[in-house]
């Protein structure tokens, strides 16, 4: 992502990557170490995006946004605003309700955090993105406090009943993105 973004010039073509980690904690830039709670095992990466600590793991969907906000016009604001309706829309699609909360970026359902938001902006392209629970272990956010916030519930697609697998809801997750981006483009 950083050589990518690095090495962009005005044409290069926007790319949205889709993937799953294997089991890793991420710390952004700002983030605060003590809020792993507890060692488990699990690699603990800090990364140069913002927002405080996460987890990444099989079943779960992460989208990285390398877009050219320029000439897309978009500003930051619009596009965490873009990223978080296009997981609204997502659960929509299986008549979940989603929300977003004031001053912490992500998607919830029901108070839990289904999906988390963290970006890098450089040169006004934007690299890192979002993650969204589909099928996953999600035992390992116990060990911390998700995004900063300590006992904050996470839930994933699974435990809201819906079965589709990661591959599949990665699939819709970036028909919305590309339907919002899309019309976002001016």
């Amino acid at each position: 992502m950083q050589r990518f973004t690095a090495e962009r010039a005005a044409d290069t073509p926007d790319e949205l990557w889709l993937l799953q980690h294997p089991p890793v904690f991420t710390l952004g830039l700002a983030g605060k170490p003590e809020h792993l709670r507890r060692e488990i095992g699990v690699p603990l990466v800090h990364v140069d995006r913002g927002g405080q600590i996460t987890y990444h793991g099989p079943g779960q969907i992460v989208a990285y946004l390398l877009l050219d906000l320029n000439r897309r016009r978009l500003k930051v604001r619009e596009l965490v605003q873009a990223m978080e309706q296009a997981i609204i829309d997502l659960l929509a699609d299986h008549a979940i309700e989603a929300t977003r909360r004031a001053g912490a970026p992500g998607v919830y359902v029901a108070g839990a955090k289904i999906a988390a938001l963290g970006l890098r902006v450089r040169h006004g392209c934007t690299y890192h993105g979002l993650s969204l629970n589909v099928a996953m272990d999600l035992a390992p956010f116990a060990a911390i406090n998700p995004c900063g916030y300590s006992d904050l519930p996470v839930t994933q697609l699974r435990d809201l009943g819906v079965m589709e697998s990661p591959d599949a809801a990665g699939e819709r997750l970036l028909r919305h993105l590309d339907r919002i981006l899309t019309k976002g483009s001016r």
